[in-house]
């Protein structure tokens, strides 16, 4: 990497990896709070709620909902991404009622929703994968993914034609969105027009073929961690599209395996959920705790506690980092 590289060449021994939480159900997403709160999806939807003492409470739970992204609004009450096949994104109040928040994409109806995010205006994205079910989803030709921005209770596709659509994020400044495609193997940035328009769609960076970018977060410098599921594997991405492995825990041959039946069109769910690793449990996305932020938090779909590391730089502030928990 060159001599600007904000991390200097760290990377994370996996003996200096520790894990937090116990009991968690499929714990995908997690939003890190300045008072040290942490709020993780829950399985049956719902989330839960790792508290300062170290203590877990549970919000919530439904039959009808896989919660797999999850954002909190100002009032205090979270969105969740539905991730059945039924779709749509629930609203998820503090006293654990769950109601629809938004059901239908310029009209049709949303399927499975892999992830949504309030940015700093307020503003919320949706990034739904593929309105594909079953196992054909999991293609690197097939580019039926997009994201939707909600206003006014409605929300309308501001971008499409993506591979498999999975976590995004906005810069500090709000006038870019990366997005990680994950069978594309990629990670694609859009300028963001006043409107929430996405344009001028750019690759940042093209990964190897056995890497499948999920999560993503921003650090304070304004590069990227990008999490990759299947391989364990945890990238510094700098914005000129550098990349550097900072942590890793995957088997070689498990890799080749999943990489040779993406490419021969193969790729089953079952395949990448079996996780081959020595301690991360096919983790997921990234999240940076702490009063610094430098804390990072890894979210681990097999595993049911959260994995996490210091690191020498902070995450960027997420919109929701003050508020009131």
């Amino acid at each position: 990497m060159a001599d600007d590289d904000p991390l200097n060449g760290f990377t994370v021994p996996l003996d200096d990896v520790a894990m937090i939480g116990s009991g968690l159900s499929r714990p995908e997403s997690a939003l890190c709070f300045c008072r040290g709160d942490i709020f993780v999806s829950h399985r049956p939807g719902g989330v839960s709620w790792l508290k300062p003492d170290h203590s877990i409470a549970r919000i919530g739970t439904s039959e009808d909902i896989v919660s797999n992204g999850v954002a909190r609004l100002a009032d205090g009450s979270f969105l969740l991404a539905n991730h059945r096949d039924a779709g749509g994104v629930y609203r998820l109040s503090t006293d654990g009622r769950t109601r629809p928040f938004v059901m239908e994409a310029d009209g049709a109806p949303l399927p499975n929703v892999n992830f949504v995010y309030r940015d700093h205006q307020q503003r919320i994205w949706l990034c739904i994968s593929s309105p594909r079910g079953g196992d054909d989803q999991y293609r690197h030709n097939v580019d039926d993914g997009y994201i939707a921005l909600v206003e006014g209770g409605r929300a309308r596709i501001v971008a499409d034609g993506l591979c498999w659509t999975n976590e995004c994020r906005l810069n500090a400044a709000g006038d870019t969105l990366y997005v990680n495609e994950t069978f594309g193997r990629r990670l694609t940035r859009f300028r963001v027009k006043p409107n929430g328009d996405l344009t001028d769609r750019a690759l940042v960076t093209q990964f190897s073929r056995d890497t499948f970018p999920d999560g993503l977060a921003m650090d304070a410098h304004g590069d990227l961690g990008v999490v990759a599921v299947g391989s364990n594997r945890l990238i510094h991405v700098s914005r000129d599209g550098r990349q550097r492995i900072v942590l890793e825990d995957s088997d070689p041959a498990h890799m080749q395996r999943l990489a040779d039946a993406l490419d021969n069109h193969k790729l089953t769910r079952p395949m990448l959920m079996n996780n081959q690793s020595r301690k991360l449990r096919n983790i997921s996305s990234i999240a940076f705790a702490g009063e610094d932020r430098r804390t990072a938090v890894l979210e681990c779909l097999e595993g049911d506690a959260l994995a996490t590391f210091r690191l020498p730089t902070a995450g960027a502030e997420p919109s929701h980092w003050n508020d009131r928990v």
